[in-house]
């Protein structure tokens, strides 16, 4: 199968899956991209519930106080589709990263590609900026930092990350105002 066909299959995948709402279903497809996954599947099925448990995982907690304060049951069998539903959607969509290349995927369409190469470009400036923020760190602790060293220096690359995110769409916003996008 080609990129592009992956890419295709990829898209249906999840909007087939964005269907689903019974948890057996979900959990039968996430066993079938287990499968799929092979020896990659324990590291894939990690990375999609960490990213699972940040997301869903605290809008389910939002739910179910909100059910609490209002009284009412909280509803167990939707929280358990919708969550195994977005574990399924991240471990395919970790799937696809690892064994698709992109830039043959979006090779059809010229904005696509370049939408990615601006995307991963960005990606990796940040990965870049991460990587010297903890390498900042660990040049100033003589021993390892604790936990509370870690809080604080995360709170401080956060805090310049996002300063540096409003100085960026400043900078962008003046760029287009000028070129006449809007008044």
């Amino acid at each position: 199968m080609t990129e592009r066909g992956k890419f295709v299959a990829y898209l249906m995948t999840l909007f087939i899956v964005s269907w689903l709402t019974a948890p057996a279903w979900l959990a039968a497809g996430l066993g079938a991209a287990l499968i799929l996954c092979g020896r990659d599947a324990g590291r894939l099925l990690r990375r999609a519930l960490l990213a699972t448990v940040a997301f869903s995982g605290t809008v389910s907690l939002a739910y179910l106080a909100h059910s609490w304060w209002l009284g009412r049951p909280p509803p167990l069998g939707w929280l358990l589709a919708a969550n195994l539903r977005v574990l399924l959607m991240a471990l395919l969509t970790f799937l696809f990263i690892a064994r698709v290349n992109l830039f043959q995927a979006l090779a059809f369409s010229r904005r696509l590609s370049f939408l990615l190469v601006l995307a991963v470009s960005q990606s990796m400036g940040l990965r870049r900026t991460l990587a010297e923020f903890r390498l900042g760190l660990h040049s100033r602790s003589p021993r390892p930092a604790g936990i509370k060293a870690r809080y604080r220096a995360a709170a401080h690359a956060a805090a310049w990350l996002l300063d540096r995110a409003l100085a960026n769409a400043h900078e962008s916003a003046q760029a287009m105002q000028s070129r006449g996008m809007f008044r």
